[in-house]
């Protein structure tokens, strides 16, 4: 029966004696760019162009000091990548994706260049809509706006995805599939590159004003970093100049997921440009500034990933070495988070011995992370250094004070520097007063935002110092 079917089709028509297609029907099959994976409606690559770009660094905020100055880091980019766009007009090459949230997470100088695309009626009453816009946000679907994106990454072109860190989890799946393509592609020697899938998640866990427990997710960090080494990266710059640094970099990346952990809120800016460049270059590093093991071991390291730890930090940093100035102290701020996965497991990882150099092989560490502790703990499992401490969100969150979230999931600098000491126990005494200290802090906190819905002055007011010995 298999047989008499097989035969049906008159095989003795379409080949040869020696079984190859007959020339006429093998003229029918297309060639050069018409086969379907040289297609350039399909290997997009093969149409992509270099963006132009403006210097990022013109765009740097003037640090004299660390956090002297304060400024918003996405309205900071928001500049930089209106001139994008400028210096791409002509090219049609480039646009911003997002449902909805351009404005909200501050990426407003975009408008002084370009408009949201529209093409329905325009009305006088409308806010920036164009029927030649590149803007892609005039509705709140993430799901459209993020599939927009691929489409337009894969015949070709150039943008990045801005949404809330909450619901960047709307498209996990889809953001899932671009990096297993990409990982495919990548063993493919007749696919062309293509730009990288970019994402942009502000609004972020630790700051929601009016919006409360349902906006606070970092997630999408966990999910994105158990792809293939090979294609994804993870960024979380802690100021303006490092955003500016790492957007640059992303922007210009060819078949990678990038993901930027941002903030949009008023933030002390830590770097200045040329420093900033440095740090986001190498991914990781001691801010020496901030530290005063110079030249000796560490008693303990004050580590930080992400905008709101980095701030917390340095402020637990101040009140240690202010009551135990004896006590010697390493700060590390980490901006690629895969940095901390051994060299073996992700091309951006720390071999064994970079890490123990910056880590130590036995000093407690305590480690302030933006999102959840335990991914900290799942990229470090296999280093020698077994003593760390890791501090992230713990799903406590609400409608509340920027502070009040922070020791709500145990970040805050009164909590970081409790478990500081309480992992040193050769403070002894000492140590127990300035724990007691830490807890009426924390009382007096609760106390001062129940009776006026905002943070503490000394919270609100602090600024980095050096510290001196009390």
């Amino acid at each position: 029966m298999l047989r008499d079917w097989l035969m049906s089709y008159h095989p003795e028509e379409l080949f040869d004696e020696n079984g190859k297609l007959i020339p006429e029907l093998k003229a029918l099959a297309p060639v050069g760019d018409r086969k379907i994976g040289s297609n350039p409606h399909a290997n997009g690559g093969k149409l992509l162009r270099d963006l132009r770009m403006p210097d990022f660094r013109d765009y740097g905020i003037e640090v004299p000091a660390p956090g002297a100055v304060e400024a918003q880091d996405m309205v900071e980019l928001g500049g930089f990548v209106r001139d994008i766009f400028k210096l791409n007009e002509d090219a049609h090459n480039f646009r911003i994706f997002g449902p909805d949230e351009t404005m909200s997470n501050r990426l407003g100088k975009v408008f002084e260049e370009t408009n949201r695309d529209w093409n329905n009626e325009l009305l006088d009453t409308d806010e920036f809509l164009a029927h030649d816009g590149r803007v892609m946000d005039s509705f709140l679907s993430e799901h459209m706006c993020e599939g927009w994106l691929e489409g337009y990454l894969l015949t070709g072109r150039h943008g990045f995805f801005a949404s809330y860190e909450a619901f960047i989890r709307v498209v996990d799946s889809m953001c899932a599939q671009h990096a297993k393509w990409l990982k495919v592609c990548n063993q493919l020697p007749w696919r062309q590159s293509i730009a990288s899938l970019n994402l942009i998640l502000s609004s972020n866990v630790w700051q929601q004003d009016h919006n409360g427990f349902t906006h606070q997710d970092p997630g999408f960090l966990d999910h994105i970093s158990n792809k293939k080494a090979d294609v994804v990266r993870l960024y979380l710059p802690p100021d303006t100049n490092c955003l500016l640094s790492c957007f640059d970099h992303c922007i210009r990346s060819r078949n990678y997921v990038n993901v930027l952990v941002t903030s949009k809120h008023p933030r002390p800016q830590w770097l200045t440009m040329e420093q900033a460049v440095k740090h986001c270059t190498q991914g990781i590093g001691i801010w020496e500034w901030a530290s005063n093991d110079a030249g000796e071991e560490p008693d303990i390291v004050m580590a930080c990933c992400g905008d709101t730890p980095t701030l917390e930090t340095l402020a637990a940093v101040t009140i240690l070495r202010e009551a135990l100035p004896e006590l010697k102290i390493r700060v590390i701020n980490v901006v690629d988070l895969m940095k901390l996965q051994p060299s073996t497991m992700h091309p951006h990882g720390l071999a064994d011995a970079e890490y123990n150099a910056l880590f130590t092989k036995d000093k407690p560490i305590i480690f302030a992370f933006h999102g959840y502790h335990t991914l900290i703990h799942e990229l470090t499992y296999c280093r020698e250094n077994r003593n760390i401490h890791v501090f992230g969100y713990k799903e406590e969150g609400t409608i509340t004070t920027p502070f009040d979230m922070r020791v709500q999931n145990e970040i805050d600098r009164f909590s970081l520097v409790k478990n500081a000491v309480q992992n040193l126990p050769q403070l002894g005494n000492r140590g127990s007063y300035l724990i007691q200290k830490m807890n009426d802090k924390l009382v007096e906190h609760k106390q001062y935002i129940h009776e006026y819905g905002i943070d503490l002055p000394e919270v609100r007011d602090w600024k980095w110092h050096v510290p001196e010995a009390k």
